[in-house]
């Protein structure tokens, strides 16, 4: 039969509308590492894309994202979701993935009904994991019946069901090929809105930024603590943190939110809430280091976004933060839990005047470049396509 000169393929992602209850906004929410896969592939004419995302409640939708970009929004009742194990969302996307009758089929993300859909779709299926909610599920010791119980169970037994596993980053695929039939290395691209070169690398003042949902994860509270720890040592600084609250009433948040109001009232902390990209951009490119220091991560988006701006790293030695500051000039990791050796290199850094790497960003625009991306995506889609004809 061979491969098809124009191949078509359907996307399973999660709408940030439905995430965010946010039902009167007219254009889709896509996670930051799908939007610049997209940006990407609406750049190459051998592939026609069909994004499929599930709803609670019914809302506006554009038919087209771009050229060779569909989007569909399927309605599916709150019993079809996680407490039915997502079966509404998987015959919801079935039905209407056999009216599209793609090549193939990609879920995008174990943390919802994605990936499960794609593995039961009826058609050639990959999966892409975003979070590797096993082992966050592991890492946490989730109590049964919890969502990261369940999440992490659903990878395991979608794993086993697909083809094969696109992985961000060499510690996920590290954890996914015990459980796949194959997998493929392949990073979250870049948004094109960061591929414009950062302003000059002089001096800025010693702002240092940590962007990130505020998740005991993300360790924000113990960030306090590091900023708190500087500041007796007289030193200068500003600490910003940039980040979605999903409630004010959650323990961790509420903690956050209380310790860090003396700190702003003080001049050395500041919390500014979630961003638009333009605003994201803007407040990179007026700060000079960010610091990222979570107890797990898959890959890094905010890595590679800060890199792109030419800032000074510090972060954690795990996950695909690894991969993403191979080889980056400036960039130090640490042990995740090496606080000391954090806050003696945020020092030595602030009293040599903040400087700034010079040449990380045009590697990190180099490497994660979405077109790059795209097409190690349509790469992989060949090989999965070629699987039929031997």
């Amino acid at each position: 039969m061979g491969i098809p000169p124009k191949i078509k393929c359907v996307f399973l992602t999660t709408d940030g509308r439905e995430n965010s209850r946010l039902y009167d906004e007219t254009s889709p929410i896509l996670a930051a590492g799908h939007r610049s896969l997209l940006q990407g592939i609406a750049q190459l004419k051998e592939i026609e894309v069909h994004i499929i995302s599930c709803t609670q409640q019914p809302m506006q939708s554009p038919e087209k994202i771009a050229d060779n970009i569909w989007f569909h929004s399927l309605l599916v009742p709150k019993t079809g979701w996680l407490r039915t194990l997502y079966q509404g969302c998987i015959r919801a996307t079935r039905r209407k993935i056999r009216e599209i009758n793609p090549d193939l089929v990609h879920g995008h993300g174990t943390e919802r009904d994605c990936a499960i859909s794609a593995a039961f779709s009826g058609y050639p299926n990959v999966i892409t994991i975003h979070g590797n909610m096993a082992e966050i599920a592991r890492l946490n010791r989730a109590r049964i019946g919890t969502y990261h119980w369940l999440a992490g169970r659903l990878e395991n037994f979608t794993l086993r069901r697909t083809l094969g596993v696109f992985c961000n980053s060499t510690y996920t695929e590290s954890l996914v090929r015990p459980r796949a039939r194959k997998t493929w290395l392949a990073p979250h691209a870049l948004r094109l809105e960061f591929l414009d070169p950062p302003p000059d690398s002089g001096a800025r003042p010693p702002l240092l930024l940590n962007a990130g949902v505020i998740t005991p994860r993300k360790r924000q509270l113990e960030l306090l603590d590091l900023a708190e720890k500087l500041h007796r040592r007289g030193l200068k600084f500003e600490f910003r943190f940039i980040g979605f609250i999903h409630s004010a009433a959650d323990a961790y948040i509420k903690a956050f939110l209380e310790r860090i109001q003396p700190m702003e009232a003080a001049g050395y902390a500041r919390f500014l809430g979630a961003l638009t990209d333009t605003e994201l951009i803007h407040c990179y490119d007026s700060a000079a280091g960010m610091v990222h220091f979570p107890t797990e991560e898959a890959f890094g988006n905010v890595v590679v976004e800060a890199l792109s701006r030419d800032l000074k790293f510090f972060g954690s030695r795990l996950g695909g933060i690894v991969d993403i500051a191979a080889g980056v000039p400036g960039a130090e990791l640490f042990a995740k839990d090496d606080w000391a050796g954090l806050a003696d290199a945020i020092e030595r850094w602030i009293k040599e005047g903040c400087p700034r790497p010079m040449g990380a960003a045009a590697l990190i625009r180099e490497r994660y470049h979405p077109l790059a991306i795209a097409r190690r995506h349509l790469e992989i889609y060949r090989e999965v396509l070629g699987w039929k004809d031997r």
